[in-house]
């Protein structure tokens, strides 16, 4: 009887376990946050996942699967938190969240950016990060700045996953910081993690096999770039005429991994 006792002790132990695995965490925007006020949509909640793994890096990683949130293309926020133009010229807004593009055979960019931001979950919880899902299905009512905001109060570092609008299979680069907004409040202070994050990125994503584009950076004035008070970067990691398949994502997402621990220096 005691040997039942212990085993089925055991059993209740290793489901107990099992459960905290896969806890996860709803974690909605708080409008006290710094720029949170800037944001227009904000009812969404992102999704925080503990990792269980024995060597717990105490990291956590915010990843984005950009676009994914309906109606934000018809609504405005401001470029940058102070009201500035966008060094892009494209004046003092923009759309809150973007649609996104649809590759050549009709797939929409912004389930395979979510494909790939899940693959990356996996893996990164597996090797000992913790990681904030900012979009963790189809939809998530999050403009971009509450994207960001919720990244800087919540997360050490922020990646947002896509590809670009052109045809050319392009390869593979991060958004670097642009000359001009470098010395903006907040982005003064952290550009420089930010690059050296992207540029780590951009180094794993390599090693995998994955095409680099050009020097593997391209300069534009983001949102996330703007408002980010924490190390942040865009990969964009094709685009329209790039390999998107299950197993072209899970390279593209064990890529940033290992790029990821580059940046950290694991």
């Amino acid at each position: 009887m005691k040997r039942i006792k212990v085993a089925l002790t055991a059993v209740v132990l290793s489901f107990c376990m099992g459960i905290t695995a896969f806890a996860s965490t709803g974690i909605g925007l708080n409008l006290n946050w710094k720029y949170a006020s800037n944001s227009k949509i904000n009812t969404g909640k992102a999704t925080l996942y503990t990792s269980d793994a024995v060597n717990k890096k105490n990291i956590t990683v915010a990843v984005d699967a950009g676009h994914g949130t309906q109606g934000g293309e018809s609504v405005k926020i401001l470029s940058h938190p102070d009201g500035t133009e966008c060094s892009d010229s494209k004046g003092t807004t923009e759309v809150a969240v973007s649609q996104g593009m649809t590759f050549q055979d009709k797939v929409s960019e912004a389930s395979v950016n979510l494909m790939v931001a899940k693959s990356f979950k996996d893996k990164l919880l597996a090797d000992g990060y913790d990681v904030l899902m900012i979009r963790d299905g189809d939809d998530v009512q999050l403009d971009n700045i509450a994207r960001t905001v919720l990244a800087n109060n919540k997360a050490d570092c922020h990646i947002t996953i896509q590809f670009d609008t052109t045809s050319s299979d392009k390869g593979a680069c991060y958004i670097s910081v642009p000359d001009d907004i470098k010395s903006m409040d907040p982005v003064t202070d952290y550009w420089r993690k930010s690059n050296k994050l992207g540029e780590s990125l951009i180094a794993g994503l390599g090693e995998k096999g994955v095409k680099i584009h050009s020097s593997g950076s391209i300069s534009a004035d983001f949102v996330q770039t703007a408002y980010s008070t924490i190390a942040s970067v865009v990969v964009q990691l094709g685009d329209k005429s790039s390999d998107h398949s299950k197993e072209a994502c899970d390279r593209y997402a064990s890529g940033l991994l290992d790029g990821l621990n580059k940046y950290y220096g694991f």
